[in-house]
């Protein structure tokens, strides 16, 4: 067994998680975790970074580092919380923070044709940084090699999910709600088959970013003001009519897609006679809260629709499959409750079945990919990101 430690910071940017993971050839156990949130100036930075603005180059910079530092925060944070020193640890694994993914070459600059774009991700923290604050080696960069091999470079998690949480003889789909939701589907592991994994569309980020105009909260405590709305199933098929929802495997996506400007051209384009559509005032009868409802219900439907679309209900034995949901939207009680009643036929239930905390799973996951790393374990599948081969995914910084 050796320890390592997996940094992770999703889409939905609520914090670093930094998780302890003793892994060895055949296991992944969660020892300890720590959490710490960006700094408000920060936060503000990373989300203008998310979109085209000015002094962009400038503004990654400084971020790549200061992220970096938080990163390294975090980690001696949790060092010290459990008794450790940086030399009882193997390696980090960070995944760095997202602030662009367009891996289907759907942006244009004007400083290129288009015939010379290529689908790109980007991920900030700079790893020296990390390695030389914390004295730890760093693994990082997991995504560019599966996209320079023609993939999305996402999701990458169903490579973990199925070499920790597979089961011996049950179907086993894990959903990790954040920012973006996607599904890992996990055959059982006496059928060898892969897994089949791709994001489904918007976890949180359209609640957290309607919420945040409306009541300036940074997220739904437990969806209590989505519960307290209805559901506009009208305004719920317009938004089921994206593209998106529609195109087949391999495919990822993220806030860069569905974000606040999304949902206004949806809205503007369902209720053209309204003159304010982000007021606090109704709106057709629609109220700021139905709209909330009615995104938690896009969540909740995108994912179910998929699951039993692609995902049997049973084994062969007749047991019911199983739905294990982690990140953020594992606690929104009125999402799971969408969730169950959309999988009725499947037992849903969330990562503390598995032994870990929801809200560590994707930080294990790196933890996992560094250790994957350090033993010439591929990290793609390719099935899942459209990559041309599998092959070992990071790049190795050496602590100073």
């Amino acid at each position: 067994m050796a320890k390592y430690i997996g940094l992770m910071s999703g889409t939905s940017m609520d914090g670093v998680d930094a998780v302890l993971c003793d892994i060895s050839q055949t296991s992944c156990t969660t020892l300890a975790a720590h959490s710490i949130p960006y700094s408000a100036e920060l936060l503000t930075a990373l989300n203008a970074l998310c979109s085209e603005g000015p002094d962009e180059l400038n503004s990654l910079a400084i971020a790549d580092r200061l992220v970096a530092e938080t990163f390294a925060k975090v980690t001696l944070a949790l060092l010290e919380k459990n008794n450790l020193h940086p030399s009882d640890i193997t390696a980090i694994g960070s995944h760095g923070q997202t602030v662009r993914h367009h891996p289907n070459s759907d942006v244009l600059s004007a400083h290129f044709a288009e015939s010379s774009i290529r689908g790109f991700t980007c991920q900030i923290g700079d790893p020296n940084t990390i390695a030389v604050l914390t004295g730890i080696d760093v693994i990082a960069d997991f995504r560019r090699k599966d996209i320079a091999l023609g993939g999305q470079g996402a999701p990458l998690v169903p490579a973990f999910h199925n070499a920790v949480f597979a089961s011996d003889d049950k179907h086993r789909a894990l959903v990790n709600i954040g920012g973006i939701a996607n599904v890992s589907l996990l055959a059982p592991k006496q059928d060898a088959s892969p897994p089949k994994g791709f994001d489904t569309g918007p976890g949180n980020t359209l609640m957290d970013q309607w919420i945040s105009l409306h009541l300036n909260k940074s997220f739904d405590k437990d969806g209590a003001w989505a519960a307290s709305g209805h559901c506009h199933s009208g305004l719920l098929d317009r938004l089921l009519l994206d593209d998106y929802f529609a195109l087949p495997a391999p495919k990822s996506t993220g806030r860069e897609y569905f974000n606040i400007n999304w949902l206004s051209n949806a809205l503007a384009n369902y209720f053209p006679s309204s003159a304010e559509l982000q007021s606090e005032e109704k709106n057709n009868n629609l109220a700021p809260k139905d709209v909330q409802a009615t995104l938690l219900s896009l969540t909740g439907s995108t994912i179910a629709q998929e699951i039993v679309k692609h995902f049997p209900k049973t084994n062969r034995e007749g047991a019911k499959s199983e739905v294990i949901v982690c990140g953020g939207g594992a606690f929104n009680k009125a999402l799971m409750h969408n969730l169950s009643n959309a999988l009725s036929d499947y037992v849903v239930t969330d990562s503390h079945a598995l032994g870990i905390h929801p809200q560590h799973v994707e930080g294990a996951a790196f933890a996992w990919f560094a250790h994957a790393y350090m033993n010439d374990i591929p990290g793609n599948v390719p099935a899942v990101t459209g990559a041309s081969k599998a092959t070992v995914l990071g790049a190795l910084y050496k602590k100073a």
